[in-house]
Parts: C-alpha cells; structure tokens; sequence
C-alpha cells in the first residue's frame, strides 16, 4: 500500500497534469475501490432509463450488454477489462454461462476481483486472469461471446481488440461493447470548445488514444474490417451522461469514498450542467457477430 503522501501525490498528479505519464494500471490503482456504488464496486457509468440508485444503474448496463450479445447458459464468455468482477458475478447469478473468462492488466483489481469469486465459491464458473485484451491469452475460435464493458476505449488499440476478439470467437459468436466516444463535431464555436474541452479532459485522465478518437460510423467501418457482420453502433448518451450527473448532484454523499482531492473536482464539476461537462463525449453500445462461415 503506498503512503499518504505517495498517494496525495500521485493524484495530484493525475488530476492537475493532463500529461500525468501514469499508465492506465497506475490510474486504476489511485482510483482503486472508490466506486459511488454503495453495495458492489462497480466502475461503470450505469445505464439510467429506468434506474433510481448507482447500484441498479450499474447493474442495469451490465445486463445491457449481456442482452445485446444475448447471453446463455450455454456460453463461453470473454470479459476484457472486468474491474473488480461485478458483472461477471451478476452475469454468473443471473444468466449462468458455462464459463466466464475475465482478462484484466490491473493486478490490483484481478487480486481483489478473484477473491471475491472465490467468496461467492464460483472459481469453477469464473477464471479470472491477468492479460491484455490487444494479445489475448485465448486460443483461437474458443468462445461464444466477448465483451468489454466500459473498457475498449483504453485498448492499444481498440482495432487491435476487434481482430483479437474475432480470432477468438468462434463461428456465429458475438461480440459487445459499451464504450465511449468522441461527439460529432458541432457546427457553433462555443458548443465546438466545450466538446474539446470536455473530451480532451476525460481522454487525457483516462488514457484514451488518439488512435481511438473516431465516431459511430468509423466505429462500425474497423469491426466490419476486422471481418465481423451484422454491425450495430447505437448512442445511449442521454440514458448515461445527464442521470448519472443529476444522480450524484443529488446524492454527494455518495462521493465519499473517493480521495478527497477527486472529490473537490467531483464535487465542483457538478455544479456545472451536465450538457457542458459531458459535451464532447459519446456513449455507444455496440454489437457484433463474426459469420457462421
């Protein structure tokens, strides 16, 4: 565990320096379990249409995406980028697929995570491991269903993700992403800096590459490229942004587990309106299925 100091440092680091030089492990480790969850340790945005609590937003787009990629008991999963396995002991209770293979680059959080599979006694159902999700320990045509759930923006890089995601799918198998984007660019000066104001402050924290900063159609351009078909990218920003924003506005004391650093910028960016904070940032959900032949 660092210090104090080293861990006051570190996020003064990456909140005040847009080029904090912190890989996206690093960045994983000071935000560590500071979930606004106060049940599970989700660090997902959550999916809002009909949710009322963090926890049920959270848990809501995880069953989002387990629905699009139509998730079942049959099924072999891989989960790129699984935080602290959340979704995969949700999916685990609630879709029961044959096996859940998670891949994670933080080993903080596959510690933490595998424990807490193990505390559910579901090692048998859910192998958690540390791996990239651009050079996948999986062989080939292995599973029916990869997803990535608020992760694929990190990838170096996301194409990468896409052709090892189709190698390891077999034929039929699906693919499903939630993931963030930037907006298209807006025709009025001042809506057009608030977009590049709010992308480049979430893609410089949050280690997105510029190689990543593309629009739907882009998007769905790279998996039809990677050899995938029946593509859909949809925006879901208003059911993501704007309810999650007016949700924590609400309920400050929900920030409570953060670095109080974190929570001072938390904190003053939410007396902002959400249309600003949020205006250069999109939110898909994705699908994908590589041919039965």
């Amino acid at each position: 565990m660092p210090s104090p100091l080293a861990n006051f440092l570190g996020y003064l680091n990456w909140l005040a320096r847009p080029s904090h030089g912190l890989s996206t492990s690093e960045v994983y480790d000071l935000i560590a379990t500071a979930s606004p969850t106060e049940h599970g340790l989700y660090l997902n945005l959550g999916y809002w249409r009909e949710a009322e609590t963090m926890d049920d937003a959270s848990e809501a787009l995880a069953m989002l995406v387990a629905d699009a990629g139509g998730m079942t008991s049959g099924d072999i999963v891989l989960d790129c980028g699984f935080g602290f396995a959340d979704q995969d002991l949700l999916w685990a209770r609630e879709r029961q697929p044959q096996q859940i293979i998670g891949l994670n680059i933080t080993a903080s959080q596959v510690e933490r995570a595998r424990q807490r599979v193990a505390d559910a006694g579901l090692e048998d159902r859910i192998d958690l491991r540390e791996g990239s999700a651009t050079g996948m320990p999986v062989p080939d045509a292995s599973v029916d269903l990869v997803v990535s759930l608020e992760s694929a923006f990190h990838y170096q890089t996301r194409e990468d993700f896409f052709a090892e995601a189709f190698r390891v799918l077999r034929p039929g198998g699906r693919l499903v992403t939630a993931d963030i984007l930037p907006m298209p660019r807006s025709s009025r000066f001042v809506t057009r800096m608030r977009q590049r104001l709010s992308w480049y402050l979430v893609a410089s924290r949050f280690n997105i590459p510029e190689a990543n900063r593309y629009l739907i159609q882009p998007y769905e351009m790279k998996l039809e490229a990677a050899g995938f078909d029946g593509v859909g990218v949809k925006s879901i920003r208003d059911d993501v942004y704007a309810p999650l924003h007016d949700f924590l506005a609400a309920n400050p004391r929900l920030l409570e587990r953060q670095h109080w650093l974190a929570k001072l910028l938390a904190r003053a960016t939410l007396t902002r309106k959400a249309t600003n904070v949020y205006a250069g940032l999109d939110y898909i959900l994705a699908v994908a299925r590589k041919p039965a032949r």
